[in-house]
Order: C-alpha cells, then structure tokens, then sequence
C-alpha cells in the first residue's frame, strides 16, 4: 500500500456565490480504505463529484492525477472506463428492473444485437456471489431492502472493473447488521488490492475501518490523519471538522415538565397491502409539555409507520384507536386535520417527504403553514421571506439567502430547513422520525439545541431514532417498541443501552 493511486491537487470549485471546495488536496495510496470526514456542508460530497466526472474537466480549477496520469473526465462514463466508480448515497437503482438488467444497465450484454439473458444472468450471479448476496439475479430491485440494493450497487461497481470505489454515505441507512456486512465487504475488496474512499458520519466505523482520514473543513483540506496511529480517535476527528472541541456530544438541559399534552390510546394499525398483517399493535403513550419521550426499536418494529398513521394516516389501513391533544380527542384523520390539531411530524426522509428540492428555501419554510401569510388566497410574500429569513439566522442555515433551492443545500441544512417548516406552524407535538440521520457530529449538535430549546418553550417532543446511545443522551423517557407492539418504557435515569436492546427483542410484553 505503498504507492499513490490518486492525488487531487489544489481543487477549486465554485458555484454562484458560493466557493465549495477552496485549494483542496488529497492523497490516496492504492489498496487503502480512505475516509473523508467533514460536517454538513464542507464539500465532501462536492469533491467526489469532481473526481467522478459528474463536475467535468474544465469546470474546476486544479490537478487530477490518477495512476500517474492527470484524469481530464468530461462525464462519469470516462471516469467508469478508467476503473473510477461512485455509489451515491440516493441510490441510482431502476426498482422495477431484475437485479441483473440493474447491474448491466448501459453495459449490456449482447449477442447478435440481441441481449444475451443467460450470459447476462451467469454473470450476475457470480457478482453477487462475490458480494454476498444471496438472491436470484431475476429478482426486482424493488423487492429488496436498502442493505441488498447497497450491494446490488457495489456489484454493478465490480461489473465495471472497478479500480477506485468512491461510497457516500454507504451505511447511513443501513441497519447494524447490514452495515457491518458492507463494512466487511469492503474489508475483503481492500485484501484484492481495491481502493475505497467512504465518506461518513459514522465515526466509530471510519475508526474501525480506514487507513487514512482526511478531514475537510468550509471547503478545505485539513488534515490527514494516519489511523494507526492511536491519537487518531473519534476525538481529534472531532476537533478536525468543526474547528473545537466538542467537550459534550448533547447540550446539557434541566426539564421543566409539565401536564400530559399529546396521548395515543390503544392504537392499532394494519399494513397497507396484507391485510392479515398488523403493524402496530394496540400502541398506547404519552408525550408531557417540555418533555422528550424517545421510540427505540429495531428495523422493521413499526416506529416510523406508528408516526405516520398518527399523523394524517399517512401509513395503514384499518387505522383504529384514539388521539389526545390537552386531554380533548382529535381527528388526525388527514394531513391538514393533524397540523390543525397541533402536530407536526418530521419524516426519516427529508428529501422524499420533507421538502421540496427544486423549490427554494423561502417556499420550504412556509410550505406547511401558508394559512398564516396568506388572504383571500394570496401569499403576502414580504411576510414569507421575512419568516424564511428567521429561520435561516435562528438555525444557522448556511446559505446567503432564502432565495437558495434546498436541493443544493448539504444535508444538516436541508434538516434544519425541515424543522424550521414545522417550527412555523406552531405545533404543540413535534414528532421527529431519525432527525439527526445522515448530518454530521456538528449539526447533530445545533439540531439537539433546537430540540431542547423547543422542550424549554413547553412543547412535547417525540424522538424516532435507530441510535440507542442519541436516545440516551437527549430524552427524558424512552418507550421501547417491537413487532409492533410497545414493550417498555423507562426513564433515561434508569435506562442503558443493554436494558433497551431486551426490551426491544421480546416478541410479547405489556406496557408497564
């Protein structure tokens, strides 16, 4: 691992009004797992775009050179045909498509001008042998979960002759099990002398899987950190992205708890297509003023469709049992009816669900609640930036102004426009589905401040979260969920992670 298979010298990009990436430099050895880290906005992603070909040649300043030679990709197919291959973190998978058209795709192969469907099969399954992925090449992508598409991904990478794998994001959302199967996958490909550059928010697996970590900071390389050496911890990573050290991963809070505002009684929900499946299982909790109240459970226990059931009946079919706001019953029944209500609900995916991306930041904001800006079914629109404006500067969004499309934002910036929707129409129950999924330990921080901060003003908080340790540091109260059933509850005094885990793996236990 001793030679250097990529060197990015002194790359500068820059979009309108904006400098992404400022004289950045990176150095990668062939045969190394090496992670980039950075918070939200750093320009990361922005990098890996350039090395990729998607910013082709020309439209940055700076040096690319790749096994000795300086790489000049107009697209991503000349970076493809030189062994470079980028697996974004929104996977670029046809759903309705076999696992091998997915693989092959644009790289078909034919006979006769006719595509060769047994060769093209054969060579699926031997790719996905090579990944470890037990399933039929026949199989539709759309069928498979977010972990089997991520090694459908790496497969079609590996169709390709791949020299240098470029991951983004690779296990944001991924599953412990999941992620630790990619992580050894990736462990195996580097023993065949393929280079990885991962980026990731996840600092304990770029701790237990990189070589080297280069850490960029506003659109500039700071360092690279050796991560044999044993200072090279969660730690100095820390320190190297945000500038400071961060003594507390969680702001410190004193709760100032109050009467019960939010309660769901005996809550019942059945999937959408099997009729025989319940989903959520006679659910009964309650959220008290200024108190956050986690839900830990495992993938598939029916955290976020209990959410989104209660909120709208965005999720299920046969929905039964009852909604509590100040004691009074309500109707959830719609999306308009829930906000009315005075809830509002944070989905896990912001960009599905949350926002609007080709839309700007001012529209975002206001999205939910332009009943307040607006008469006789017009928008005041001087009062819509001037309220997108307050939430730009109370969230610290990093843009120049609200005029910014949200689709060009990082990801802790689209979180923060998200909440600042919310947060506009007044809610009294907040219900915030992974909100920290994908952002880095920096936002992280600011998004925990907005948390307590809405806590401290006598709102109820519920938190979904797939991390037991971000529950633990932020609630007050933790239910715990499985198979659809609530399971436990505790207060954070007495919970561990340990204690949360059996909770959330009975199969029967009534809430206590």
């Amino acid at each position: 691992m001793d030679s250097t298979i990529l060197q990015m010298q002194e790359i500068t990009k820059t979009f309108p009004g904006v400098k992404a990436l400022d004289g950045v430099n990176l150095s990668v050895r062939k045969g190394e797992i090496h992670a980039i880290c950075g918070e939200n906005g750093a320009g990361k992603s922005t990098l890996m775009k350039v090395l990729s070909g998607v910013y082709p040649h020309g439209s940055y300043e700076g040096k690319i050179i790749y096994e000795g030679q300086e790489l000049k990709a107009s697209n991503i197919k000349d970076s493809e045909a030189q062994g470079i291959v980028i697996i974004h973190q929104e996977l670029a998978l046809v759903p309705y498509l076999s696992v091998a058209e997915n693989i092959f795709l644009g790289n078909e192969t034919s006979k006769g001008g006719f595509i060769d469907w047994n060769e093209t099969n054969h060579r699926a399954a031997q790719l996905l042998a090579r990944v470890g992925l037990d399933e039929l090449p026949v199989t539709q992508v759309g069928q498979l979960g977010v972990g089997k598409q991520q090694l459908v991904e790496i497969a079609k990478a590996l169709s390709k002759n791949v020299k240098l794998l470029i991951l983004d994001e690779p296990t944001a959302a991924l599953n412990d099990d999941d992620s630790e199967h990619l992580l050894n996958l990736l462990r195996g490909l580097r023993e065949q002398g393929i280079t990885s550059i991962i980026i990731s928010h996840k600092l304990g697996e770029i701790e237990d899987i990189a070589n080297t970590t280069t850490i960029i900071r506003d659109g500039q390389s700071i360092e690279a950190l050796d991560m044999a050496d044993p200072t090279s911890n969660q730690n100095r990573i820390i320190r190297g992205m945000v500038g400071r050290e961060l003594s507390s991963r969680y702001p410190e809070r004193e709760p100032e708890i109050g009467d019960v505002v939010f309660e769901v009684r005996d809550w019942s929900v059945q999937h959408p297509v099997q009729q025989d499946r319940t989903v959520v299982d006679h659910a009964s909790l309650s959220v008290r003023a200024g108190e956050i109240v986690g839900i830990a459970g495992l993938m598939g226990a029916g955290r976020t469709e209990l959410a989104m059931s209660i909120f709208g009946h965005s999720y299920g079919r046969n929905i039964t049992g009852s909604v509590l706001m100040g004691g009074k019953e309500v109707d959830t029944s719609t999306v308009g009816k829930a906000i009315k209500a005075g809830i509002a609900y944070v989905s896990e995916d912001r960009k599905k669900f949350g926002l609007n991306l080709i839309e700007d930041i001012r529209v975002n904001t206001t999205a939910a609640g332009l009943g307040k800006i607006s008469s006789n079914g017009f928008v005041n629109s001087n009062r819509e930036i001037q309220i997108a404006e307050h939430y730009r500067k109370s969230m610290r969004i990093k843009t120049p102004n609200v005029m910014a499309k949200v689709g060009n934002l990082s990801g802790g910036n689209q979180q923060k426009v998200v909440l600042g929707k919310w947060l506009h129409t007044a809610p009294e129950l907040l219900i915030l589905d992974e909100p920290t999924r994908g952002i880095d330990v920096g936002a992280k921080y600011e998004i925990y401040t907005i948390i307590n901060e809405l806590a401290a003003a006598g709102k109820a908080v519920l938190v979904i979260s797939s991390e037991l340790p971000e529950l633990l540091g932020i609630c007050d109260r933790i239910y715990t969920l499985a198979y659809g059933r609530l399971t436990g509850q505790l207060p954070v005094t007495e919970a561990t992670q340990e204690r949360l885990m059996e909770l959330m793996t009975i199969e029967k236990e009534s809430t206590r």
